[in-house]
Order: C-alpha cells, then structure tokens, then sequence
C-alpha cells in the first residue's frame, strides 16, 4: 500500500500550485510559531509610542534583528509580487501578498513585546508597507486588468497607490493620539486593502478568469478590477472605523467555542485558501460601512 506521505509527495509533485501554497502555509505557520513562543517568554513593558521611539535614547539602539527579520521578509514578499507579477504569475503574486500581509501583522507586535523597537524600524516598517501594500497590489491589477482601459486604467492604480501612502502617513502621524479609540482604524488598514485586492486576483485566477473576460455580454471584468480598485483606495483614506482587534489579550482565557472557531476557520481556509480569504477581505472592508450606517441609525433614533 502507499502511503499518505508518499500520496502528498506526488500530488505535489504534480500539482506545482499546491506545492507553492503548501510550503507557503508551512513557513507562516513556522513564523507564527516562533512568534508566539517568543511572546510567551517576554513580558510586555510599557506601551511605546511614535514619541518614545523618537527620543534620543533609543536613536542610540542599534539596529535589532529579530522585528527587522519580519519586515525584510514582508518586503521581499512584497517585491517578489511585483516580479511574478511582471512574468504574468498572478496567483504567486496574490500568495505573496498574503504572506507580507502576516509578516507586518507581526513585526510590531514582536519589536514591542521583545521591547526592540527603535526609529530605524519605525521608519523601515512603513517603507516596507509602501512596497507590499502600496505599490505591489497596484502594479499587479494595472498588468492583470486594467492596463487595457489606458489612462483610467494607470490612474486607478495611482489612485490606490497614492491612497496607500496618505493612509500610511495618516497612521504614523495619529500614533500619540489619545483621544482615538485604539479599538478601531481610521479608513481600511492598507494590508487588509492589498489583501482584498490580491484575493479578487487569486479567485478570479482559480477560476480561469482574466482580467480580460466579458461575462453575459455585458459585465467587463476589467471594470470589476477598477471598480474594487478605486474602492479600496478610497477607503483607506476614508473616516470609516474598522475594528482593529488591538484590544484582545492572546493571555487571557477564552471559552471553548472560541477555540473551536479558530480550528474551523484553519479548516475552511486550506480546503479553498482562495474564496475564504477573498471573502473574509471582503467583509471588513464592508464592515466599515456597516459601522457607519449603525452609528447613523442610532444617532436619528436618538
């Protein structure tokens, strides 16, 4: 009889798209692992600000590995998209989105609970944004879509590029910012913006759709591209609250049904990595809207 390790070997094999996805989730889930074994065994001190990492005391660190080791990763992530881009490789491109995606969701978090922080990786980190989240994405619906459309095409891809940027420095610059309710984002967070947009490629790609296809007679999907393009753009610069999930405690204990959701969503997610995670995108970033609409039915009603 085969087994099932030497099953998985041919399949690979054979299969050079899951071979890619495959070894792409074993190096995040090692990441994540490391990560969270490393948080485990520091305490976290006081909370840093943009101000602290200024001050001259810590202008005097050196330049630490272990938070800049997560961001060259998610800029190398962000670049090889580009590439693969470029070569027409949209499904690589999209992965690779993803995978910078959780590289920058733990660079911060490790520099502050190893307490690493410092300007240099302040500054290196929203560089490295720019490139994965900025830059990547647009690059990648203007060859995979809208390059056909001409001047509207490179200029929804400039629209979202340069959203990408206003939203960054918006972040940076609101970082002292007492008064704001570190509970929720001011506009759509540019990773979960790229991440819609590469998960609209990744789907459409599994699906055997370009950016090209003309569906009923009428649906262009080229017009789908712009459409979800500018939309992102705008609302990453927009004043919508998006949950941040800064609040939660990963020490603190959580009920039994919390933990079953994880397992279900780890299922879901590597039975069809791209529909979940294209429809998962697409529900916070219609979250925002939502939160807006309640706020304004509750404040007629009151």
């Amino acid at each position: 009889m085969v087994s099932i390790s030497e099953k998985l070997s041919q399949y690979l094999l054979f299969h050079p798209r899951a071979t890619v996805f495959f070894a792409s989730c074993l190096f995040m889930i090692y990441t994540c692992i490391i990560s969270l074994l490393i948080l485990a065994m520091t305490e976290p001190k006081s909370k840093p600000t943009r101000r602290n990492v200024e001050s001259p005391s810590l202008r005097e660190r050196g330049i630490y590995l272990l938070p800049n080791l997560f961001t060259s990763a998610a800029l190398f992530a962000g670049f090889y998209a580009i590439v693969q881009a470029m070569n027409s490789k949209f499904e690589l491109a999209a992965i690779a989105i993803f995978i910078a995606m959780v590289m920058d969701g733990l660079d911060g978090r490790v520099a502050r609970m190893t307490n690493t922080q410092s300007a240099f990786g302040a500054e290196y980190d929203s560089l490295s944004d720019m490139v994965s989240f900025g830059v990547a994405p647009a690059l990648i619906l203007y060859v995979w879509a809208l390059k056909p459309l001409g001047k509207l095409g490179w200029i929804a891809a400039f629209i979202y590029c340069a959203c990408a940027a206003l939203r960054l420095a918006r972040f940076n610059t609101k970082l002292d910012d007492e008064h704001q309710d570190k509970r929720f984002f001011q506009g759509l967070p540019s990773p979960a913006a790229a991440a819609l947009l590469a998960g609209f490629v990744w789907v459409s790609y599994e699906y055997g759709v370009t950016g090209r296809d003309v569906f009923f007679g009428v649906l262009k999907w080229k017009w789908m591209a712009w459409t979800l393009t500018v939309f992102a753009g705008a609302s990453m610069v927009s004043d919508l609250r998006y949950y941040s999930g800064k609040d939660i405690n990963l020490k603190a204990s959580v009920p039994f049904f919390v933990i079953l959701g994880i397992v279900l969503a780890f299922v879901l997610i590597s039975y069809s990595p791209p529909e979940v995670l294209f429809l998962i995108m697409a529900v916070y970033a219609l979250s925002g809207y939502v939160i807006w609409l309640r706020s304004k039915i509750k404040s007629k009603r009151s």
